[in-house]
């Protein structure tokens, strides 16, 4: 054997290993360096390919519909990453296995509750048409009921048949609840000549966005797949509101899975004008509310969905603090953005319903437990105000309306000082709502039940759905880091005021306080020039949703805009 020769062998063998490790190195090394930065676009074989990870499969139509939409998530991804985020932030995100705001006890800690009683009006008196009560407010028509000078029955049979008369024209009721709504009415009636009056809710009819669960009634979501649906119990709206003493008359229309103003049964439709659609999610219950069909309605907004439609249809709107009202029994799209509020005809009407229905219930853990005290005497020269001014000094169509809201503040006493807002850019984080949308809805797209869905476009939930699940956890987690930092410069920036004024839909501003959290009041304030409403919206600090209401009201009853009624549905 010859050693030599053997030894040489090894050491060129030696030698080739370490260059190719070498080599392999220097590669790993470049794709590192290269790996944050963005491809310049992702191609329909990378959708086929990656969707293999999640064990998905997609048809060639539905990897090119939401080819743009994934190459702009690439875009946003690399666009936060501009921003540096120290390791101390956290995201806004919250787990506690103690389930918060629950004593050791078990019981609710709920701070003491003060009733609201609605002081009389001399004079008022029923008119000789009950239906003139259509468009009166929870205000009147509780005076009303209160006194006797009407029953819950006479008012709850006038709502039906006008909720029949106009429905095939709107298309804002998925499921009247007639039986049910007797039979409450009925109860109520019973309940105040028996001397067992409730409150201002007492007999008052009410309709339900369709996404809170009624027993023994379909809950649809708005989508042909759940179009007979039932869920065998009381979302915690609905139980609170009937222990309020109020009547549910129907289940209203909502765009599918809460987006936009079209449903299984058609596009709901706006009352000051039915060539248009009222907007939404939220379409039934504004639209409904807008043409005197209800007395209230209950809505929901994760981005938009109250503030939107009470605009399109000239309502009020409350969207409360993220973590006020309970979701139990209503449909997930977003947890930690989804909120429930009114949509009343005015700003007091709010109040009143948002008494009846915030604060903890020991179902949904995400509530947090803060007393909300109405006062409709409070002097609105206490309240601390802000506006953006940034906002209102760009150009818009809204913005003479705007202005003018502005002066009628100034001319009722009211010193405006100017705040700033995070200058962050939202819309790059915005796709926290589509990944949590992607997830509650995750089996339902799995089982290709989006197929079933009236929208199947671009800019639809289908479409999202899938794309959705393209978005990374780090990203998910890194932009709810970046939500950490836009909510403590919020509160820093706002904490000299208690209520500030922004243009209902200026800037990303909608995003942004959906996103924040914060609670917003939108109110009629005008009409443009083709007569139809336009909103300015009252912002309250975290928590503040009875400043922020009070200043409202005043500036409502001042401008007197929500006295104006629609007209176009009833030709």
């Amino acid at each position: 054997m010859n050693t030599n020769k053997t030894s040489q062998t090894w050491l060129i063998l030696f030698i080739f290993l370490i260059i190719a490790f070498a080599a392999i190195f220097a590669l790993n090394i470049a794709a590192f360096k290269n790996c944050s930065k963005p491809e310049t676009q992702i191609s329909q074989k990378d959708i086929t390919s990656a969707s293999k990870l999640s064990r998905l499969s997609f048809t060639s139509s539905d990897i090119k519909m939401m080819m743009e939409d994934v190459n702009d998530y690439a875009k946003a991804y690399n666009e936060m990453r501009k921003f540096s985020l120290d390791n101390s932030v956290f995201p806004a995100l919250q787990f506690n296995p103690l389930m918060p705001f629950v004593s050791e006890q078990g019981t609710i800690i709920d701070p003491k509750r003060v009733q609201i009683v609605l002081p009389d009006i001399p004079g008022l008196t029923l008119p000789a048409n009950i239906e003139e009560l259509a468009f009166a407010p929870v205000t009147v028509l509780a005076r009303l009921i209160k006194s006797r000078k009407i029953t819950s029955v006479a008012l709850t049979e006038m709502y039906i048949k006008r909720l029949k008369k106009y429905d095939p024209v709107l298309k804002c009721v998925i499921t009247l609840t007639e039986e049910r709504a007797m039979a409450q009415a009925h109860r109520a009636d019973e309940d105040i000549a028996a001397g067992r009056y409730r409150g201002p809710l007492h007999g008052i009819p009410w309709g339900a966005k369709d996404l809170l669960a009624t027993k023994g009634i379909p809950t649809t979501w708005g989508t042909e797949p759940y179009k007979d649906r039932v869920i065998d119990l009381d979302a915690t709206v609905v139980q609170r509101l009937e222990a309020a003493g109020a009547v549910l008359v129907a289940k209203l229309t909502m765009g599918e899975l809460a987006w936009g103003d079209v449903w299984f049964g058609g596009k709901t439709k706006n009352p000051w004008n039915i060539e248009d659609g009222s907007s939404g999610s939220s379409a039934g219950p504004a639209s409904a509310t807008s043409a005197g069909l209800v007395g209230f309605s209950i809505g929901t907004e994760t981005w938009g969905s109250i503030v939107s439609p009470s605009t399109e249809c000239g309502v009020t709107g409350l969207r409360p603090t993220y973590g006020r009202v309970s979701r139990y029994g209503a449909m997930a799209l977003s947890w930690s953005m989804d909120k429930i509020g009114p949509i009343c005809r005015s700003v007091e009407d709010c109040a009143l319903v948002f008494d009846a229905i915030y604060g903890p219930d020991g179902k949904d853990f995400t509530l947090v437990n803060r007393p909300f005290h109405w006062d409709p005497n409070l002097d609105i020269k206490t309240i601390r105000v802000g506006y953006v001014k940034e906002l209102f000094d760009e150009k818009y169509p809204e913005k003479e309306n705007d202005l003018k809201t502005l002066e009628t503040l100034r001319s009722m006493g009211v010193m405006l000082v100017p705040v700033k807002t995070p200058s962050f850019p939202v819309e790059n984080i915005s796709f926290i709502l589509n990944a949590e949308a992607a997830a509650a809805f995750d089996q339902f797209t799995r089982e290709r039940k989006v197929d079933k869905m009236a929208r199947q476009t671009r800019d639809s939930w289908p479409n999202v759905f899938k794309y959705g699940r393209f978005i990374p956890a780090v990203e998910y987690i890194q932009a709810n880091r970046f939500r950490t930092q836009l909510i403590l410069e919020m509160n820093e920036n706002l904490k000299n005021v208690d209520v500030y004024i922004i243009p209902s839909f200026g800037g990303n501003h909608l995003l942004l306080t959906n996103l924040s959290g914060h609670p917003a009041v939108v109110l009629p304030n005008g009409f443009d020039k083709k007569g139809k409403p336009t909103s300015i919206t009252f912002m309250g600090n975290l928590f503040q949703e009875a400043k922020a209401l009070r200043l409202a009201q005043v500036y409502q009853e001042t401008a007197g805009f929500y006295k104006q009624l629609p007209k176009d549905f009833m030709k």
